[in-house]
């Protein structure tokens, strides 16, 4: 899961950062727990260029932080960067949401030397002084948002 300044409006880390700053619940399928491999993107970014610039033609190879968190400890880091509660609001579980994803980094790292190198707690601060400064534009994606998160 890519997250960082300017992210998908769709996505998780991005809602989270909106629904606690504007004080909205904060939606979340089942209990939390389910853990997911945040990758910031200037990692992802840096990847893609060393792929790029590789002598290869042709490799599949993640890109990932190879360190999974669950959904409750982004929300929890989120918070404290925010300075603000959230107000949870848990949700039936999504019968297509898997528990655990983790990248396999292994074959970016022997072919590219690549690894992700911003952790998930200076990964959401980033992300959240990007927020923070860009509130007002960020706004106007309310409608986005709210399309994108009843889909």
């Amino acid at each position: 899961t890519v997250y960082g300044p300017m992210g998908r409006p769709d996505m998780s880390i991005f809602r989270f950062i909106k629904w606690i700053s504007e004080n909205d619940a904060v939606r979340i399928n089942g209990d939390g727990m389910q853990e997911r491999d945040f990758t910031y993107v200037e990692d992802v970014a840096r990847g893609i260029l060393a792929a790029v610039n590789s002598d290869w033609d042709y490799e599949i190879i993640n890109l990932g932080s190879d360190q999974p968190h669950s959904i409750n400890t982004v929300i929890e880091l989120i918070e404290k960067k925010l300075g603000k509660k959230a107000n949870r609001q848990h949700l039936d579980p999504d019968p297509a949401d898997v528990p655990f994803t983790q990248a396999s980094t292994d074959k970016a790292h022997q072919l590219l030397d690549w690894l992700a190198t911003t952790n998930l707690h200076d990964g959401i601060e980033k992300t959240c002084v990007w927020y923070k400064n860009n509130r007002d534009w960020v706004s106007t994606l309310d409608l986005q948002v709210e399309k994108f998160s009843k889909q």
